[in-house]
């Protein structure tokens, strides 16, 4: 098959691992490639897997007509406080937004409590006079005869960027650009951030926060994007570079320097739009998408093949389950939860005897035990070796080493010891526990959502995702699973799925009773045209997709409820299309409505993106067979604890219809299913291995 013409690449860098996919024309993946992350300078590892695929079928760089590229940086960044020297510039009266911020502790009764570090502290805080209200209109004009005042001080205390967040600025930036234009003038060189720009939201503190997080992170991303750019364009590279966003579209690498908060989790967000597609691909309008790879494992809820989003998510929490405990990022994201069990996450026993796994994570450098390459702490990799999950001949292509002798020796050393155990024991329980915080963290996002579990199907990719899903399925309460084809790359595999996309959000208050749709429908089309320069960039298609909503809330609501609007003009009839569709929703998120409360509308939202392409539903099993058995391989079993034999399966030599009971072990070259002795495994058109639990087994 020639591959000449209209080969794209993804690139996904990971904590850990860097996984690239080669797709070609006809949307067939034809080489992966999973490499070391290499921290000090990403592109490296970019740059290793791209000529891998790309050697795999013989072409160059110049062959390649798309690139899409997601990364954690942006995330590191922030969680590891590796930003630039901030200060923060609002109106006169409000210096203190960042100190005050809820009014409220995240843990009411924790007598010391860590207060989330919000990155900029009250020396660097600068305010300046002028007002606007919240229609937009000046009360006070700019003081800026203060400008270069600001200008010197900032200047003299080494500030590198500025997060700018003037009172009611989404509904008048005026202020806000003349700020800029100044502080520029004064300083060429200084990043300046701007929050309607960033966040046009009403809330200060959630608008400030964002605008400190996009300044802290706007000089590194920029940077890197820059010298990524150049890396691939010096390697032959000639079409431009795409980047996720968060929220499961793509932007180009000018919006994404200009606004990098919009990549913060886009890693994630890849492996929610392949969930999405391979929901599509099988019917299944109820999933839960779960990704675990080498640092972190993340489920998502899924609905009618979209994924579950929200507005706003926090950023490096001091209590990892509790809410306020970080930053408060206000940005369209694809809605997830995110904890710290992947492969590489430690496991170590506490003071009252407790093994505990993660969030701390021995990460690509210096990686598990098993790798050899200086880990000297037990992880859950190491585990899943002693357990003989893991083919050591074939883990990551043979690209790495494992050594199963030290990854036992580490586990007995780090756990076994302190509760007397032997390694196969000690790997046992550092799985179990894994297995079930995984599991928890599902149980809770979905009650939080108000969803159960128990009716999804499981869609588990990345690198330890298939490893993992029966025995975190199994806690979970969820009887079915789906492993994707090439599964631990997932992610990338969905970057090159995503649509060309922006969204944008603006506030604009008012209630139901008195909406004047005239307005809104100006509103609405001002947001068309601003998204539609961004959206067009990277896309050859004439129309594009589009959709508007509303964000309702109950006068004295806390939040809002997302509801979607009719794509065409708003006219005086949907004041009560309006009313039935908000309380209908609010019905079902919490069992009731109120009656002859005042609802209220706070902001505007409408996305741009390419069409989602049709895609048939796989037919049903036509006949079967049993799938054919290369070799046998000792396993701990993952329900009795104790050795079993388990078959082992080659994927590619798995066709449509091929079915085989556990236990047993599907190996790919980067990652492996295991079929637990109380679940069978079928394959269906589109190669997609489901896994079923048995009747009689437990839940």
């Amino acid at each position: 098959m020639s591959h000449a013409n209209g080969l794209r690449i993804a690139v996904d860098i990971g904590g850990t691992f860097t996984d690239t996919v080669l797709m070609d024309d006809t949307s067939t993946v034809v080489a992966t490639a999973k490499t070391a992350t290499t921290p000090e300078y990403p592109a490296t590892g970019a740059q290793l897997g791209a000529e891998a695929v790309l050697r795999d079928v013989g072409q160059g760089f110049a062959q390649v007509s798309g690139f899409i590229h997601g990364t954690t940086l942006a995330t590191n960044s922030l969680i590891e406080r590796r930003g630039a020297s901030v200060a923060t510039i609002t109106t006169y009266g409000f210096r203190d937004i960042l100190d005050i911020g809820y009014e409220r502790r995240y843990s009411q009764y924790a007598i010391n409590i860590e207060k989330p570090d919000l990155l900029v502290d009250r020396t660097r805080a600068y305010t300046i006079r002028g007002r606007m209200d919240s229609a937009g209109q000046e009360l006070h004009p700019l003081d800026t005869d203060a400008i270069e005042k600001i200008a010197t001080s900032l200047r003299t205390s080494g500030i590198e960027a500025v997060a700018v967040c003037l009172l009611h600025a989404y509904a008048n930036p005026a202020h806000e650009l003349i700020l800029r234009a100044r502080l520029l003038d004064q300083m060429p060189d200084l990043v300046v951030s701007l929050s309607h720009e960033v966040s046009p939201e009403a809330r200060e503190f959630d608008r400030l926060c964002t605008t400190v997080a996009n300044a802290y992170i706007q000089p590194l991303m920029a940077r890197y994007l820059g010298d990524f750019q150049t890396t691939f364009q010096k390697l032959g590279l000639s079409c431009p570079i795409l980047m996720m966003t968060a929220s499961g579209g793509m932007t180009s690498i000018e919006t994404a320097s200009r606004l990098p908060i919009r990549l913060v989790e886009s890693g994630p967000a890849g492996g929610a739009v392949l969930a999405a597609r391979v929901a599509r691909q099988t019917g299944s309008t109820n999933v839960l998408s779960f990704d675990m790879g080498g640092t972190t494992a993340k489920l998502c809820l899924i609905d009618d093949f979209r994924p579950q989003t929200a507005r706003t998510f926090e950023i490096a929490r001091a209590e990892r389950f509790i809410r306020g405990s970080g930053m408060p990022v206000r940005i369209p994201v694809i809605e997830m939860i995110e904890i710290g069990a992947g492969g590489g996450s430690i496991a170590q026993v506490d003071m009252l005897g407790r093994i505990q796994v993660g969030p701390q994570s021995a990460g690509a450098v210096p990686g598990p035990a098993a790798f050899g390459t200086g880990g000297t702490c037990a992880t859950v990799t190491d585990a899943d070796v002693a357990l003989g999950l893991i083919e050591p001949t074939r883990f990551a292509e043979g690209r790495l080493t494992i050594d199963v002798a030290r990854a036992r020796a580490t586990l007995r050393r780090e756990v076994g010891t302190a509760l007397d155990m032997d390694a196969d024991a000690a790997a046992f329980g550092v799985s179990e526990i894994v297995d079930e915080n995984m599991a928890s963290a599902g149980r809770m996002h979905a009650v939080e959502s108000g969803k159960d579990l128990s009716a999804r199907s499981m869609i588990a990719f990345g690198g330890n995702g298939p490893l993992h899903a029966t025995r975190v399925a199994r806690r979970a309460g969820v009887k079915q699973i789906i492993v994707p084809k090439d599964p631990g790359v997932g992610s990338a595999v969905g970057f090159l799925y995503a649509p060309v996309s922006f969204e944008l959000v603006r506030s604009h208050y008012v209630s139901l009773d008195v909406l004047d749709v005239n307005a809104v429908n100006d509103l609405l089309q001002g947001m068309q045209d601003e998204a539609a320069t961004v959206a067009r960039f990277g896309t050859s298609a004439d129309i594009l997709e589009r959709r508007r909503a509303a964000f309702m809330r109950y006068h004295g609501q806390g939040h809002e409820i997302e509801v979607t609007l009719p794509d065409r003009p708003l006219s005086e009839a949907d004041k009560a299309r309006l009313k039935e569709a908000f309380e209908t929703e609010y019905a079902a998120q919490f069992g009731r409505v109120v009656p002859d409360m005042r609802i209220e509308i706070l902001n505007w939202a409408l996305s741009l993106s390419e069409a989602t392409p049709h895609i048939e539903v796989a037919p049903d099993f036509r006949t079967c067979k049993p799938a054919k058995r290369t070799a046998e391989r000792e396993i701990v079993c993952d329900v009795t604890g104790r050795s079993c034999i388990a078959a082992i399966i080659e994927r590619s030599a798995l066709a449509a219809g091929d079915t085989l009971s556990g236990p047993a072990l599907i190996v790919e070259p980067q990652t492996t299913t295991l079929v637990s002795v109380d679940f069978s495994a079928k394959v269906d058109a589109y190669g997609n291995i489901w896994l079923t639990q048995n009747e009689g087994t437990p839940a």
